[in-house]
């Protein structure tokens, strides 16, 4: 059951890891799916999830594209990996887990020109993200939080937020998302629709 919403500073929660990474972000994207299992269920297919199980053919098709700059340049790259999950991606990308209460939220980061044809990436360490501002970069905090719904089920809220460093990258990066917004709230929702469906297929009471 997906529920759509907008994310204010008045509504912010503080409890949230991410506010500690991106309290003010610049653009951010926020939505909620009531998940027929309980909360260590939910979580658990948080932790498990695995991005190259998101599909539909407008996902399929805006992964294809924003990719074709860059494989043009590595013709001859690396293989695509058949499992990716949170993990696999602090392992082995620019990409680090900044935070997690186990069982309540997962936050992840990442800086780089993403507005670039070919994206250059940037992996800044936890401990210096927060503060992390030199020019010429963007930053993305990605938030997966859960929390109890009623006796049997879960609130699932997906939480991208971004910010920019300087006032040129902001400028650059309000151009992209123009054009890119549709495409990553596709993702944002089959994100949550991968990891309810998850969720619910690992939990009895939901069968």
């Amino acid at each position: 059951m997906p529920i759509s919403g907008t994310r204010s500073p008045s509504t912010a929660t503080a409890e949230l890891l991410a506010d500690r990474f991106a309290p003010e972000p610049a653009f951010s994207v926020l939505r909620h799916r009531v998940v027929d299992a309980d909360t260590v269920t939910t979580y658990a297919a948080i932790r498990g999830f695995d991005f190259m199980e998101v599909g539909g053919p407008l996902v399929r098709a805006a992964g294809w594209v924003r990719g074709l700059p860059e494989r043009f340049r590595r013709r001859r790259g690396p293989s695509v990996p058949t499992r990716l999950t949170f993990d696999d991606m602090a392992a082995g990308s620019a990409w680090v887990i900044l935070g997690e209460k186990p069982g309540i939220e997962l936050v992840a980061g990442v800086a780089g020109k993403f507005w670039q044809p070919v994206i250059e990436w940037r992996r800044v360490e936890p401990g210096e993200f927060a503060e992390f501002l030199e020019p010429g970069y963007g930053k993305i905090v990605l938030s997966l939080s859960v929390r109890r719904y009623g006796e049997q089920r879960s609130l699932l809220s997906y939480d991208i937020r971004v910010t920019l460093t300087d006032s040129a990258s902001l400028a650059r990066f309000r151009l992209y998302w123009a054009v890119a917004s549709p495409f990553i709230k596709a993702i944002h929702a089959a994100t949550l629709r991968t990891i309810a469906r998850d969720a619910e297929n690992a939990c009895p009471e939901a069968r």
